[in-house]
């Protein structure tokens, strides 16, 4: 029996998948030429066919878009002497102006209008009909991804795709979250129209938050009649989004009436919630929250690695956050543009296995912010077990659990502290 096709946005890679992109990496380590073209960090795609496996890069390998042994581009737009490139030089000696800036869109809706992609159905369109269908315009960059290289060549050669998966070569990345050999889902911005159409006559894994969960019942330590601190499940919605699956506000408002959210955590990550059950109670939590008088408190599990952990047993992270406009919802490092994020942790344990138990403690309140202070390079270099989006795939949930909360009451003016450990994982 065919297994469905990898979902690409949120997946944890197959066990061929891991098998081949170790086998690559092992040939990339062993020849000084392709480290020497990969090794500044690239993102890299294995696709498992009917007839083996194939392999991609992202964009340019340095400043080349064919290297032998890998998918080449679907339309290869930057030979010196093509249209493309020769069209740019002369953009580029413009004076700025709706001239130039007109001219540049040209070239760009050029472009994408060469970029003409397949899909299993056997039709045929380009980027910029894609994107059109959703009354969207491509990103640049749009097409040059290892996963629709892959997808497109398997047409082209009448493969049949059975499993894909993305992981980053060579030295991390400072802004985003991007660690050697770590697998990733697919850009949104770029690859989300583009793959979903591409998929299209494949059976492909449905999308898990589009699934039913399962969850245990929403726990309430205290209720009154101003507030109700609840123990979120993992895998609930805190607040209703645009699935049809039912929030922890909903689950909230049939057992207890007029219920209002004051703070949010993570679809993926369990623990304590306060709610306010009137609009008074609502303004004073979320100034609360606004001014950092709340005290939070997080356990978490840093997922293995070959290396040694080397940061302190305690510390504080500080970065600047902000959205990663082309994988939403991911988030990245940016000191220009990004809020400033500040997190404490003391690490309880380090385990045979290299897995870390830590505890963190947040000072602000970005959204990702534990996830990406503990993937990123300049945090603590170790992905939270379970993520997903941040490089660490495997576990059965994500191991991150909001064990304790301290605030002052809304009316009665006393600080509170709420604690409810985590059972699964220790």
């Amino acid at each position: 029996m065919s297994r469905a096709f990898t979902y690409p946005f949120r997946y944890t890679p197959s066990e061929d998948i891991r098998r081949a992109a170790a086998a690559l990496i092992e040939r990339i380590d062993a020849s000084d030429e392709l480290r020497s073209i990969f090794g500044e960090g690239k993102m890299m795609g294995v696709l498992q066919t009917d007839r083996g496996f194939l392999y991609a890069f992202s964009g340019l390998a340095g400043g080349r878009s064919e290297v032998e042994g890998f998918v080449g581009p679907i339309f290869d737009y930057g030979h010196p002497e093509g249209y493309y490139r020769r069209r740019e030089k002369e953009i580029s000696k413009m004076p700025s102006g709706e001239q130039k800036a007109q001219a540049s869109r040209e070239l760009q809706d050029y472009l994408f209008s060469n970029y003409i992609v397949s899909n299993a159905l056997g039709q045929r369109l380009s980027i910029k009909d894609i994107f059109a269908l959703r009354g969207l315009v491509p990103p640049s960059g749009t097409g040059e991804c290892a996963a629709p290289k892959l997808l497109q060549y398997a047409y082209e050669h009448a493969l049949h795709p059975i499993a894909m998966g993305e992981f980053w070569y060579g030295e991390a990345d400072t802004r985003q979250v991007h660690e050697k050999g770590r697998f990733y889902p697919s850009c949104t911005g770029k690859c989300g129209p583009l793959l979903s159409w591409m998929m299209q006559g494949l059976e492909v894994e449905p999308n898990p938050l589009d699934s039913e969960f399962c969850f245990d019942e929403p726990k309430v330590l205290y209720c009154d009649d101003d507030i109700i601190v609840v123990n979120k499940p993992s895998g609930m919605l805190s607040v209703p989004g645009r699935s049809n699956r039912d929030s922890l506000v909903d689950i909230l408002e049939c057992g207890y009436g007029e219920v209002h959210s004051c703070h949010r955590l993570d679809m993926d990550t369990s623990g304590l919630m306060v709610f306010a059950r009137n609009m008074h109670s609502k303004v004073v939590l979320q100034q609360q929250f606004a001014n950092g008088e709340v005290k939070k408190s997080y356990r978490a599990r840093l997922s293995a690695s070959p290396l040694p952990f080397t940061k302190a047993s305690r510390g504080t992270i500080a970065l600047p956050l902000c959205p990663d406009y082309y994988e939403r919802p991911r988030q990245m490092v940016d000191c220009e543009h990004g809020k400033l994020a500040v997190t404490r942790y003391e690490v309880i344990s380090v385990l045979p296995d290299s897995e870390i138990d830590i505890r963190f403690f947040p000072q602000t309140g970005r959204t990702h912010q534990l996830r990406v202070h503990a993937a990123h390079p300049q945090g603590l270099g170790r992905p939270i077990k379970g993520d997903k989006l941040y490089g660490s795939p495997d576990g059965w949930r994500l191991f991150l659990h909001a064990e304790s909360l301290e605030f002052t009451h809304p009316v009665r003016g006393e600080r509170v502290e709420f604690k409810d450990s985590i059972e699964e994982w220790i």
